[in-house]
């Protein structure tokens, strides 16, 4: 029987932040943080932010660096992500053109593929939520309902519409991303078209509006790959949110249902499906014939779940 344990220390859902949520319609209270030179700050551009890396060289965990109010930049928005020992951290949210300060021995801007494994468990936190809330933001400049330019309210967390009244919040795209079995224990990865040959990862998808994630799991593998899956053998490992821009990731373990259709990729968005036993995959992986995805996303976490360890090599989103 598979192992149907939840998942844990997923890279990008770790850390026990307090977003102190209570604290957001608090006009005082943020002015007072801001104020306080104990309040840290955390600079986002372009979706990267700026982190001490010589930790991660030495085999340690990456920080982020933090700065004080008086040394952040002005301009941006302002977002209260959360507070860690006692005190407030705030994101800023600097635009594209922005100046943003160049990163010192020991530092890097990286963004959350690249640094987000390495991150420690209360980093990788506050930079998710800062990373999410910055894209919301940058698409999200307008009220939906008459177009006019709205406004960030609720210490970054919502934005307001100046004409109407109307407060709109940031949202989370859930999309099911699956590893799936045979009657042999074999799994199935797929390349999408746009990958090189050797890039293959687990199947996913939206869930589409009307939809359930457990129904959208079946639809997805009978479009991408056409097989179809056992609707009584499916089970919930875990989720991750991935905000590029605002997806949570449902991580499932799913058989095939007896008789099902021979795997065939849909041509459209996915080029080529392969079955693989674990020694396949372990041989394949240590010749580089197949690169798996990084340790940040949560399909490598679903194909090493499967094979019973860590598998080698790694690719970079393209």
């Amino acid at each position: 029987m598979p192992d149907t344990r939840l998942l844990d220390a997923l890279a990008l859902a770790r850390g026990d932040l307090d977003r102190a949520a209570e604290r957001r319609d608090d006009a005082a209270w943020i002015a007072g943080a801001w104020a306080d030179e104990s309040t840290r700050i955390l600079l986002v551009h372009k979706g990267s932010a700026l982190v001490d890396w010589d930790g991660a060289d030495a085999g340690g965990a990456a920080s982020l660096v933090l700065t004080t109010p008086s040394q952040a930049p002005v301009d941006g928005v302002r977002v209260l992500v959360g507070v860690v020992d006692g005190a407030a951290v705030f994101a800023v949210l600097a635009p594209p053109e922005a100046d943003v300060p160049e990163a010192g021995e020991g530092q890097r801007w990286c963004d959350l593929r690249q640094c987000g494994a390495q991150l420690d468990d209360t980093g990788a936190a506050l930079l998710v939520a800062a990373v999410a809330l910055a894209n919301w933001h940058a698409t999200h400049p307008r009220c939906p309902r008459c177009g006019t330019q709205s406004q960030p309210a609720q210490a970054g967390w919502s934005r307001v519409c100046p004409d109407d009244g109307s407060q709109h919040f940031p949202r989370s795209d859930p999309a099911v991303i699956v590893l799936v079995t045979d009657a042999d224990d074999r799994a199935l990865l797929g390349r999408r078209r746009e990958w090189p040959p050797s890039f293959f990862s687990t199947l996913a998808g939206f869930v589409e509006a009307g939809e359930s994630a457990e129904m959208a799991v079946l639809r997805e593998l009978s479009e991408e790959a056409g097989v179809d899956v056992d609707p009584s053998a499916l089970d919930y490992l875990g989720s991750q949110p991935w905000p590029f821009p605002s997806s949570l990731m449902l991580g499932y373990r799913a058989r095939l249902a007896a008789g099902s259709r021979v795997a065939v990729p849909d041509g459209v968005e996915i080029e080529e499906v392969r079955w693989f036993t674990r020694e396949e995959m372990r041989a394949a992986a240590e010749s580089g014939e197949l690169r798996i995805p990084p340790r940040v996303s949560i399909a490598r976490r679903l194909i090493e779940h499967w094979y019973g360890g860590e598998l080698p090599g790694s690719w970079s989103r393209p």
